[in-house]
């Protein structure tokens, strides 16, 4: 399931099913966090990027990305590349060739983001979906309280439908999340896309496919994607 649900959001964060192509990638998309690279996305702009290099540094002093961190630490929360410019994107994927770097950026994301969202998805009484849903929100928009980061689109949720493990339909509750998540998407941005939603997850649940059983077809952001019978 762990498996599925990361070609799941890959699919959408980055076109591809192998999510393990992306250690290296780094790129600005213009979206004002600053550099995204990695395999969920890290951001500069955010603080799970500056959290991935300052614990891999931790253990490996002399890597290529060391020396970036006090430019790294003054340019979160922003989507500055002061003090990054130029090298940073070579040292990354310099960095990624390290297989301890790739491990460093697949522990940032359990402990960041997979592992806080299946934990709340058991506690709320939600099966694999719904364990994805809410995994790929958590990566989407962030695990903060704020009315467009995932524990405030969850209490939106709330607000208007019971969670499976307070005795609500798990089908009307993850139907309330996911609208609540597309309200999210585009407030951030006028015009954002969000086929993630409408011919991902919301064509899993129409389908009442709430074990993510294979195999799995969707289209995102204009491309169709298959995963083949297990």
């Amino acid at each position: 399931m762990k498996e599925i649900a990361s070609e799941l959001v890959s699919s959408a964060n980055s076109a591809t099913l192998d999510w393990r192509s992306r250690y290296g990638a780094i790129e600005d998309t213009g979206d004002g966090l600053g550099y995204t690279a990695g395999i969920v996305g890290f951001c500069s702009g955010t603080s799970d990027m500056l959290d991935l290099v300052e614990r891999y540094t931790a253990g490996h002093p002399d890597n290529p990305l060391a020396s970036f961190l006090p430019a790294l630490r003054k340019v979160n929360g922003s989507g500055s590349h002061e003090g990054l410019d130029p090298g940073f994107t070579d040292a990354w994927k310099l960095a990624s060739e390290d297989q301890a770097f790739r491990a460093a950026q697949e522990e940032t994301r359990d402990r960041l983001y997979f592992e806080p969202a299946v934990r709340q998805a058991k506690l709320d009484g939600l099966g694999p979906l719904g364990q994805y849903i809410y995994y790929d929100a958590m990566v989407l928009h962030g695990p903060d309280t704020s009315a467009t980061g995932f524990y405030g689109i969850r209490e939106a949720a709330l607000s208007d439908a019971d969670t499976v493990a307070e005795g609500g339909d798990e089908e009307e509750y993850l139907d309330i999340f996911l609208d609540a998540s597309k309200k999210a998407i585009l407030a951030k941005r006028t015009g954002r896309d969000t086929s993630r939603i409408d011919g991902m997850q919301m064509r899993f649940l129409d389908e009442g496919n709430f074990e993510l059983t294979t195999p799995l077809e969707w289209r995102v952001y204009g491309k169709t994607f298959r995963l083949p019978a297990a």
